[in-house]
């Protein structure tokens, strides 16, 4: 298949075209023109106005539930969710049912996700059974197809542990991934400890536990000298921390969510069950804060923590509905939303795109003549309604249906693959 992609502004910081307008044509899966082409030929042309192309979007952090919560999502229903939100690259949660502690589970999600326009990167447990008692097989799933490592959405509380495991994933130059939670401060919280929690008659959790928790494993990964990448970062202090360990030497890096950008726990109020997040959203001023620092650099990556949840999990009383929301099909729209013009095409590629690969230090693709497509194409200005019934994921549990958004997805090149909105 040939595929015309006319007149696109390409943001590539390492592509000699990098701010230009041209033309594009793919051949077989292969970049083999770039320039202007008006008289070129190809099977399917896409020209669509303000059309941009930047190497392919990366997510570090979602939740497919395959194996064992295929009712929440598949690999299949995934797949077409990160396709829609200009994924290229998906990082996926080991709390499946087995827990991808192992090299059989990593293998098999490898290879049921081989023909896929997304590619899908299985990340492996920490913990066998992400129970945080004995570390699990990395170097073996690290030579089966794992990514990193994490325990995902149970973070690892023993510091021992977690040192032990800092120390093991050096000798393949592997990254752990960790939700910053001291499990032991606000145990029971449902969301951030604050006026609204008491308002609202809820526990709460505050965010000392996450500040508590940064500040410890930034000790333990200097010590060990090696590689951690927090993310759902919600405090500024955490950020504070952040950065001076990266003036420091260390090789720490963060992200954040889309939601936590968004909402605050002042939203809360009408007990939006779509609301309730792990970590939770915190106050205005938390919120505003974390923004700057998207904008200013000291954020690294957007990671989605896409959290699919079927009906009965989120229709219930709050106390009882599962944490998590969808966010892969919505996370660039929501970020236009936010930001507007404040956020450049080229910020934005570097939040999704270059910095989570070097992050994972997975290949980075680049838009020149002769190198794969792996590339999205998006439209920064247009705005659309996010409706229930353009969702691909199999669960709807986002706060963000009936919500303006900026931003289009318009498609995928991967693999030699099309994906179209």
């Amino acid at each position: 298949m040939t595929i015309l992609i006319r007149q696109a502004h390409i943001i590539d910081p390492q592509s000699p075209f990098h701010q230009t307008v041209q033309d594009v044509f793919i051949d077989n899966g292969q970049i083999k023109l770039i320039g202007l082409l008006p008289k070129q030929q190809a099977d399917k042309v896409i020209e669509e106005k303000n059309l941009h192309l930047s190497p392919g979007w990366v997510d570090l952090f979602a939740h497919f539930c395959d194996p064992g919560f295929e009712f929440k999502e598949t690999l299949e229903t995934g797949i077409e969710a990160a396709a829609a939100g200009g994924y290229t690259d998906v990082m996926v949660l080991p709390n499946t049912n087995p827990v991808v502690s192992g090299k059989s589970q990593v293998e098999y999600i490898v290879q049921k996700a081989k023909q896929s326009p997304v590619n899908i990167h299985p990340l492996g447990a920490v913990t066998k059974q992400t129970e945080g008692k004995e570390l699990a097989e990395m170097y073996d799933m690290r030579a089966a197809g794992a990514a990193a490592f994490t325990d995902g959405l149970h973070p690892v509380q023993s510091a021992g542990l977690l040192l032990k495991a800092l120390q093991y994933v050096k000798a393949f130059n592997g990254t752990i991934i960790q939700i910053p939670d001291d499990k032991t401060i606000g145990t029971y919280g449902l969301m951030n400890e604050g006026i609204i929690s008491t308002r609202l008659g809820l526990p709460g959790k505050p965010v000392l536990a996450e500040e508590i928790q940064v500040a410890r494993d930034i000790k333990l990964t200097r010590y060990a000298e090696s590689k951690l990448h927090f993310t759902g970062v919600t405090s500024p202090k955490s950020i504070e921390y952040i950065n001076r360990s990266k003036e420091s030497g260390a090789a720490i890096s963060c992200s954040v969510t889309p939601a936590h950008l968004y909402f605050t726990d002042e939203d809360m109020q009408s007990y939006d069950t779509n609301l309730k997040l792990y970590p939770p959203l915190r106050t205005a001023v938390e919120r505003d804060a974390l923004r700057q620092a998207v904008l200013n650099g000291s954020v690294d990556c957007i990671a989605t923590h896409h959290e699919p949840h079927e009906y009965d999990s989120k229709i219930c009383e709050f106390e009882y509905a599962k944490p998590g929301m969808i966010g892969l099909e919505s996370c660039y729209g929501v970020m236009g939303a936010i930001f507007g013009n404040t956020l450049s095409a080229e910020r934005w590629v570097e939040l999704v795109s270059i910095n989570p690969r070097k992050v994972l230090d997975i290949e980075m693709p680049s838009i020149k003549e002769g190198a794969m497509a792996n590339v999205t194409l998006f439209n920064p200005e247009a705005t659309y309604v996010f409706e229930t019934g353009a969702i691909r994921s199999k669960s709807k549990n986002s706060a963000f249906i009936g919500k303006e958004l900026r931003g289009k997805v318009i498609g995928i090149i991967n693999n030699n693959q099309l994906k179209l909105n």
